[in-house]
């Protein structure tokens, strides 16, 4: 089941003509990740908490 997401807030690697990423979260505590060029009507990448975390660990950790 798709959630519904609020509080999206974009990634700080934004470029400047808006092409990103945006990530929210769900009431269940999911992660919710979509591509701004659609505007927010787009395929929205959901991740467990545990999951976003180790996504965003790895990221760091490979600098």
């Amino acid at each position: 089941m798709t959630q519904q997401y609020s509080g999206w807030r974009k990634s700080h690697h934004s470029e400047a003509n808006g092409d990103c990423v945006e990530v929210g979260r769900s009431a269940s505590r999911t992660v919710g990740v979509r591509d701004t060029k659609d505007n927010g009507t787009g395929p929205t990448l959901e991740f467990t908490r545990t999951a976003w975390a180790a996504f965003t660990r790895r990221l760091r950790d490979r600098g």
